[in-house]
């Protein structure tokens, strides 16, 4: 029901930061920035709620997974609103925190069976700092993509479109900050995993059912240690660091899931 609540909170979110961002209202931003910190307030007690269900649902589900990672981007960013004041990152960040949500209320509303038994430390930390990072790292692709979009409007001269998004300094900042640590705990949850693999089944990498988890992991891993050493040791102009922020996590999103959901 709290899952249901949520996903309701965040479309009414992704609306007024629409309708605010396409007209020009900031009080309509703001509103869906307020409508997004409620929301995250009542996702927390939603996962709350998972853990008086018989039997409790196993966080590795991809719907579950999705709707945690949907908060964690959503409480990402409003981290970052309170640092550099971006707005119209909230019409970027909540249809994705709606759509987590509400695949999470789906399944919820569908599931049959027992949840995953689970290690009950390591588990939920590799499903957390992982979470938290590819959360982040959303975030950071949502930057870039609002950085590549003002500097458009920067070159065709449309005032209308500038006055409406955060400054390309600002934007770079919450481009840099979300991929430095989205990427730090990203490598961390790795790390977990692998520890939770090896006190679990003995061995370095999973097999059976886990393996697709831990390759999309993977190469999510793969994919942004190249995007963090482009950005962070080339040194690469702020423009080149959006476009591949964006580009990487569009890329991720095909990958993560087409992995989890191939046979």
């Amino acid at each position: 029901m709290l899952h249901t609540v949520t996903a309701a909170c965040y479309l009414l979110a992704a609306l007024a930061a629409a309708a605010g961002l396409a007209l020009r209202v900031r009080a309509a931003q703001r509103a869906g920035v307020f409508l997004l910190a409620g929301g995250a307030l009542i996702h927390a007690a939603a996962f709350w709620q998972l853990h008086t269900l018989v039997p409790t649902p196993s966080l590795t589900e991809l719907p579950l997974a999705s709707s945690l990672m949907a908060w964690l981007a959503v409480v990402s960013f409003l981290l970052l609103h309170a640092r550099v004041r971006g707005l119209a990152l909230a019409a970027l960040v909540a249809p994705a925190a709606f759509l987590g949500a509400f695949a999470g209320a789906l399944w919820l509303g569908v599931r049959t069976g027992s949840g995953e038994e689970l290690h009950p430390i390591l588990a939920h930390v590799h499903i957390v700092l992982a979470s938290a990072g590819f959360a982040l790292l959303g975030v950071a692709g949502a930057a870039g993509a609002l950085y590549l979009v003002h500097h458009r409007a920067i070159k065709a001269k449309r005032a209308a479109a500038q006055s409406a998004l955060p400054s390309l300094e600002a934007l770079d900042r919450a481009n840099g900050a979300a991929l430095a640590l989205g990427f730090t705990l990203l490598s961390l949850g790795v790390l977990s995993g692998v520890l939770w693999v090896l006190e679990s089944q003995g061995q370095l990498w999973p097999d059976g059912v886990t393996a697709k988890h831990a390759n999309a992991t993977l190469l999510a891993w793969l994919l942004y240690a190249g995007v963090a050493v482009l950005r962070f040791g080339k040194r690469e102009s702020a423009r080149r660091a959006a476009l591949q922020s964006a580009c990487g996590f569009a890329l991720l999103l095909v990958a993560v899931v087409g992995l989890r959901v191939l046979p």
